[in-house]
């Protein structure tokens, strides 16, 4: 009896057929990543226009329409910024500040987080709720409240008033408590029955394990609180309180109009801190933005 023969022909897509997916494919991802390139260039241009402008002299960069380059590259704007202003001083209050809020905002809101999704107790899911609400609350509404406080404590122009009111902030308690509840509850229960209380089990198992979540808080804190201006302007009433942001804006207007040449630099300088900070935590940011909120 003859062996049937089998025609595989049908089953195999068709060369043109083939060239054709690859083509569409090919097109697709050139036209995201001119999407992308284009978002980025989007993002970076900004700061690319500020750090070349910074090195145009004032004249220059008031000049309608402007220039894509220095026609005489200068440092003066940094030289007058430098010799104008106490910059150590404003540097190190900036520095203080946003390290301190930074760090509360860390160690703080993991505790409640952790307290909030692995202990049990009555009220929680209130009390979260309540965590929750006050993130809708826009910042002007407490901002005069918050204000009579510190200054009915005697803590208005010290370190205490520009840290305290911002050392635990409600969305970093919701994003600390949403990374927490991925942490499986067998590994807290097996530390608890070999002997481990709630503080060694949080400081020896959850916060290791909340590194991600803990360097998403810490770089969005320090940001916000490294460019606060309008709650140090309104605490620090003395030079040697200013923040840079502070300092910057009230010493780049002049008598009847803006340096924008100083004020660029200023802003270049500022940036600095912030691009360094996420550089060297850009691998658990990233993380922490992937997974923060996954259970």
């Amino acid at each position: 009896m003859a062996t049937p023969v089998i025609d595989d022909t049908a089953v195999r897509p068709a060369p043109a057929a083939g060239r054709t997916r690859r083509s569409r494919d090919r097109v697709a991802a050139t036209v995201l990543h001119l999407l992308l390139g284009g978002g980025l260039l989007l993002m970076v241009g900004p700061f690319l226009w500020m750090l070349v402008s910074s090195l145009k002299p004032e004249g220059e960069v008031r000049r309608v329409p402007p220039t894509w380059w220095p026609e005489a590259a200068t440092l003066e704007n940094y030289r007058e910024l430098f010799s104008r202003l106490d910059f150590p001083q404003y540097f190190t209050n900036s520095a203080v500040v946003a390290t301190l809020v930074t760090v509360g905002n860390v160690l703080i809101c993991a505790a409640t987080g952790y307290a909030l999704a692995k202990l049990p107790f009555r009220g929680r899911r209130g009390l979260f709720a309540a965590v929750v609400g006050t993130i809708m609350v826009p910042p002007v509404v407490w901002f005069i409240p918050v204000f009579v406080l510190v200054s009915n404590l005697g803590l208005v122009n010290t370190y205490a008033g520009l840290v305290l009111p911002n050392i635990a902030q409600a969305i970093n308690v919701f994003l600390m408590r949403q990374f927490m509840l991925s942490v499986p509850d067998e590994l807290l229960e097996s530390a608890r029955i070999d002997g481990a209380g709630e503080w060694r089990i949080f400081w020896r198992i959850v916060l290791p394990l909340s590194r991600p979540a803990m360097a998403t808080v810490g770089i969005l804190t320090f940001l916000g609180s490294w460019n606060n201006f309008l709650w140090p302007l309104a605490v620090a009433t003395t030079e040697d309180r200013y923040t840079l942001p502070v300092a910057l804006a009230l010493y780049s207007v002049g008598q009847n109009e803006a340096r924008y040449g100083l004020l660029l630099a200023g802003s270049v300088v500022v940036v600095l801190p912030i691009l360094l900070v996420f550089l060297v935590l850009q691998r658990h940011f990233v993380r922490g933005i992937a997974t923060t909120g996954l259970k």
